[in-house]
């Protein structure tokens, strides 16, 4: 295309100068010098004229993209800012996150995070800043703000960590195939001894257990994070990206892989089932502090949130005995009743779901598995205290088994000189069978030989008699003769 314009350019100047040539006898010198003069100029800035025209035309087409894109970023700003109502997988908005992020703050207290150990001592733990890589150019940047700080009064440097608080210490480890340190393991309960802008020196408020000591001793807790409150059990927490609620479950699908990779080894199978099943539907061993029910009211129905009386959270707690908020700060500001209209839906417990059905007012939807959330400032304790009384049992049940071992060994003793006195007893036994086998021959001898001295003695008895009887009769002949002899009467 530049090549036909740059030859219907050569054509008009060879055309304006047959023109000139032509006009040359009726015109002036100087019309026909200011004519080519005129063309000469035309000629000359026609070229910048084209540069300027297509350099309009590229930055004409860079702001109508800049408007666009401008457009475009106003729109993803807004997005960013308060979510995307068309996209249902966009999430929630800026506002919203930051809304729950500041919630989180004030439940979690004040955090530090990704300190390192310096001394592996288990009864003063010295504790410092994370060492970070700094750019040049924010060094320089540093510099200068450092030189006109310095210009007026220095700023007071602000301790690590505040003197005198106890804090809960967990160690920190990174998530595979990501930079982000997650707490992994509870630590103790410390309190800071004394502190400084780049170190912290804590020492516990109670005994360790051998578990925390030994891994400070060992270095395996070098990254802690310190919380000013023990972190709150939750729900959503667990959720996996993007995950909704639906009817299957009320707070969208569980991160096994996220539960897995956080928990490792370290719960029961049991446990990991509980996270899990979380928010979905209830089944029939459920116990009855895990089922809670999603109910639709089929008519207008208020009720009282707020109890007439008003304590502090030390005072009197957060609720009554009715589930009613006494804490001001829970209570409702301009009424202290929940209305609901009809075809509104919620999850209540069952108690509470099982009166509204028969106030007649509800009608059951479905059954949920809603975990039991855990109190750790509570469970911490109560788990120290069946530590406890387990070591207490520990010791027992090792002077009992001390006990139990020296009995076996006693029986043992007493089983092997058992033993030793069985094996002669069974050697008496058999020497005195073969004895007693001797003594029944013998025996049978000295009775067979008996009954023959008898049978003898029987026959010489008998004998005797007989002789006895000869011997009388033989007497009373010789006394008869001797009678006869000498006449006696």
């Amino acid at each position: 295309m530049k090549f036909v314009i740059l030859g219907l350019l050569i054509v008009l100047v060879i055309g304006f100068f047959v023109v000139v040539w032509k006009a040359a006898r009726d015109w002036r010198w100087f019309q026909i010098v200011a004519a080519i003069f005129t063309m000469l100029l035309g000629v000359t800035f026609i070229f910048p004229t084209a540069g300027v025209l297509k350099s309009r035309s590229a930055w004409h087409d860079v702001k109508e993209k800049l408007e666009a894109r401008a457009e475009a970023a106003v729109l993803e700003q807004k997005a960013i800012k308060y979510g995307d109502s068309s996209d249902s997988q966009s999430g929630e908005g800026l506002v919203a996150l930051s809304q729950q992020l500041a919630q989180v703050g004030v439940e979690a207290g004040r955090v530090w995070r990704s300190l390192e150990m310096q001394t592996p001592n288990p009864q003063q733990v010295v504790l410092s800043k994370a060492r970070e890589v700094v750019p040049p150019d924010a060094l320089a940047a540093d510099a200068t703000a450092d030189g006109a700080a310095a210009d007026g009064e220095p700023a007071a440097a602000l301790p690590l960590v505040p003197d005198g608080l106890v804090v809960y210490a967990f160690a920190e480890q990174l998530l595979p195939e990501s930079q982000l340190s997650v707490p992994t393991f509870y630590l103790g309960e410390f309190r800071v001894d004394s502190s400084t802008p780049e170190q912290a020196t804590l020492v516990p408020t109670m005994p360790l257990q051998p578990a925390q000591a030994q891994a400070i001793s060992s270095r395996q807790a070098v990254r802690w994070s310190l919380y000013e409150l023990l972190p709150l059990d939750g729900h959503l927490m667990f959720t996996a990206e993007g995950s909704l609620p639906n009817d299957e479950n009320v707070y969208g699908r569980m991160d096994e892989t996220a539960l897995k990779q956080l928990f490792g080894n370290r719960i029961k199978p049991a446990t990991l089932t509980k996270y899990l099943r979380d928010g979905g539907q209830a089944i029939q061993d459920d116990p009855p502090l895990s089922r809670w029910t999603m109910i639709e009211f089929t008519k207008k129905h208020k009720i009282e949130v707020d109890s007439p009386d008003k304590f502090g959270a030390l005072d009197g707690g957060f609720f009554d005995a009715g589930g009613r908020a006494v804490d001001s700060r829970l209570q409702r500001s301009e009424d202290n009743e929940v209305s609901f209209n009809v075809g509104d839906r919620v999850v209540v417990k069952e108690e509470a779901a099982s009166q509204l059905f028969d106030e007649g007012v509800a009608k059951l939807i479905k059954t949920y598995y809603l975990r039991p959330l855990n109190d750790y400032r509570f469970g911490i304790r109560e788990i120290r205290l069946r530590l406890a009384q387990l070591a207490i049992r520990k010791e027992q049940v090792e002077f009992e088994k001390q006990v139990l071992e020296e009995a076996i060994a006693a029986t043992e003793s007493m089983l092997t000189t058992n033993q030793t006195v069985k094996l002669k007893l069974e050697q008496d036994l058999a020497h005195s069978q073969v004895e007693t086998v001797a003594i029944k021959a013998y025996h049978d001898e000295l009775a067979e030989e008996l009954q023959q001295i008898r049978t003898t003695l029987i026959s010489l008895f008998k004998s005797n008699q007989q002789l006895e009887q000869e011997l009388t009769q033989m007497q009373m002949s010789i006394k008869n003769r001797i009678d006869a002899v000498t006449f006696v009467p």
